[in-house]
C-alpha cells in the first residue's frame, strides 16, 4: 500500500498570525480556514500542506521536528525571513555549520540551508 506525506500539523497560540507568517515565507496561500484550523499550501492539489491548530498549552522544549528550507540565495532569504518576524536562535549548532537556525514568531525552530537541488546534496 502506498502512502504519501499529506500535511504537517503545527500546534500554536495564534493560528491566523502563524499561518500568515508561513504563507509569506513559502509564498503559499491559505487554502482552508475555520475556528479550529488553518491549512496553507502552494495549491490545493500540491502536497504536502501545513495545518495550524490553535492549542492552549505553551511549547516547553526544543522542537523534535523542524522544517528545512532550501533557498536559491541563503543570505537573501535569511534577511527576508528575519524581516517577516523570524529570529535567529542558537540550538547548539556551532559556528561552522552551513545552515542558519531561525525561529518563527511562536518560537518554532527551522533551518535555512545552503541551496540544494536533491535530497542528497
Amino acid at each position: 500500500m502506498a502512502v504519501s506525506l499529506y500535511q504537517i500539523a503545527i500546534d500554536c497560540h495564534d493560528a491566523p498570525a502563524l499561518a500568515r507568517f508561513w504563507t509569506q515565507v513559502l509564498d503559499w496561500k491559505v487554502l482552508y480556514e475555520d475556528s479550529a484550523e488553518i491549512v496553507i499550501g502552494a495549491d490545493a492539489a500540491a502536497l504536502p500542506g501545513i495545518c495550524f491548530l490553535t492549542v492552549p498549552e505553551d511549547r516547553t522544549v526544543k522542537n523534535r521536528l523542524h522544517l528545512d528550507l532550501s533557498p536559491d540565495d541563503q543570505a537573501a532569504e535569511v534577511a527576508r525571513i528575519l524581516a517577516l518576524g523570524a529570529t535567529r536562535i542558537d540550538v547548539g549548532q556551532g559556528e561552522d555549520v552551513t545552515w542558519v537556525v531561525l525561529a518563527d514568531p511562536e518560537g518554532n525552530e527551522f533551518c535555512v540551508l545552503r541551496p540544494k537541488k536533491t535530497l542528497l546534496d
